[in-house]
């Protein structure tokens, strides 16, 4: 039988498009920001632990992809719970927790463009002063674009991922030639436990390929591009951390991983590219994550509207400029909440809330699909092994914090009972009052 081609729309995102955002979100700061941590928990493991992460990001790309294609919503995680789980509370709860798992990667995506700007610096004896004063300044950049209104073009953001991805693969290919292979054995040497606890502290450099699902509407063809799109965009990236980390693994002594852990690529560049490749990394690193600060407070900011409109937020959050339609209340809130986060913790923190925050999601959202199963015509072992995969992973990375960082999980639990007690709040307050309509 003759296949009738499907016609494409113009303005409308094709497969490549899909792909790049996919990409771009995962490797908008990801790789930069956790390959020390991982490598100083997973030791020559540390390529094993960002497959692990990737095999995880895949079980749960395929939930995001059949909830995508079956609820055409750009509201993304928080609709699907919506459907999935009747009581209110459940959506409700998930989407302050989407929205502080957002906070954190902005504060980590900040956190890391201040740690390689002073590294290019060459500042010293005001590192620290300077570092804050970077971070602070790229928050508050964004917020001052975002609040004006100015969209970067869709091509723009093209060219920034094919940079990030030609920087990165250079990167590799370069180092590879030059790896030392004798120097990763032995290869577990940090212990099975340092290379599942690597593996679940480094899972928010998966965070962003379910944007996907979110440009359903725009699509050309979703019905064939969005599963395909979130399927490569993973495998991809996947591939980009694995072969970065062997080479920094090849490269760096653990007395480098522990004194550079913050700006680890920059200086695995330096023994093959010199200088130049130290510079070149780093400057990969700034454009990188000022990108996915960016396009990361565009989207939640957003994300707060919609939740508002839905009354899972006080209405104030759904507050739009009346010359921009900019919903800047949002904005403002989400920008503030990250400035205070990002300058009074450390990496460790940051990253260690951030990936729990997202596996706890990405459980749900598996769960999302278990339930809806009928609906969305998965196949119920998937979201199962997802949910639990996911669950196990946030039970192993709680249990390393119980055990050797006290302080990241107080931060964490503080911020849960935060969450647990504004949820709880709010909904007590639609028992006894009419939610009102948000005027936009």
């Amino acid at each position: 039988m003759k296949r009738t081609a499907v016609p494409v729309e113009a303005g409308k995102l094709g497969l490549k498009e899909l792909i790049a955002m996919g990409v771009g979100g995962m490797v908008g700061g990801g790789i930069f920001s956790v390959l020390g941590l991982s490598m100083s928990l997973s030791g020559h493991a540390a390529p094993l632990a960002f497959a692990i992460g990737g095999l995880l990001a895949l079980i749960t790309g395929w939930s995001y992809a059949k909830l995508g294609l079956c609820f055409h919503s750009d509201g993304g995680s928080f609709t699907y719970l919506e459907y999935a789980f009747r009581h209110p509370n459940i959506a409700g709860l998930g989407g302050w927790l989407l929205l502080a798992g957002y906070i954190g990667t902005i504060a980590l995506y900040a956190y890391t463009f201040g740690a390689y700007g002073t590294a290019l610096l060459g500042a010293h004896a005001h590192g620290l002063m300077l570092h804050h004063l970077l971070e602070t300044a790229i928050i508050a950049i964004f917020l001052g674009i975002n609040l004006y209104g100015v969209q970067a073009a869709g091509h723009t953001e093209d060219i920034i991922v094919l940079v990030k991805v030609v920087i990165l693969s250079g990167f590799a290919v370069i180092g590879l030639m030059q790896a030392d292979v004798s120097t990763l054995f032995p290869f577990f040497n940090h212990g099975a436990n340092g290379l599942l606890m690597g593996a679940a502290l480094i899972f928010v450099a998966y965070e962003g390929f379910e944007l996907i699902p979110n440009a359903v509407n725009e699509s050309q063809n979703p019905q064939r591009d969005l599963p395909r799109a979130i399927i490569i965009s993973i495998v991809v990236t996947t591939l980009i951390y694995i072969v970065v980390s062997l080479v920094a693994v090849t490269t760096l002594s653990p007395e480098d991983i522990f004194k550079y852990k913050e700006y680890a690529l920059a200086v695995a560049a330096e023994p093959f590219l010199g200088k130049m490749g130290f510079i070149l990394i780093g400057l990969g690193a700034l454009l990188s994550t000022a990108s996915a600060i960016n396009a990361t407070m565009f989207g939640t900011a957003r994300l707060g509207s919609i939740m508002a409109k839905e009354h899972a937020l006080p209405c104030v959050f759904a507050h739009r400029s009346r010359a921009t339609s900019v919903p800047w209340v949002s904005l403002v809130v989400l920008a503030a909440v990250t400035l205070a986060f990002v300058n009074l913790a450390d990496l460790t923190v940051i990253s260690s809330f951030a990936s729990a925050t997202f596996l706890l999601i990405f459980a749900s959202i598996n769960l999302a699909a278990f339930r809806l199963r009928e609906k969305t015509g998965i196949r119920p072992w998937m979201p199962l092994l997802g949910f639990a995969a996911c669950l196990a992973s946030w039970g192993v990375l709680i249990g390393y914090l119980w055990s050797h960082d006290g302080n990241s999980l107080k931060w964490m639990l503080s911020a849960y009972l935060t969450v647990g007690v504004a949820e709880l709040m709010f909904s007590q307050r639609r028992l006894f009052m009419k939610p009102a309509e948000c005027d936009t």
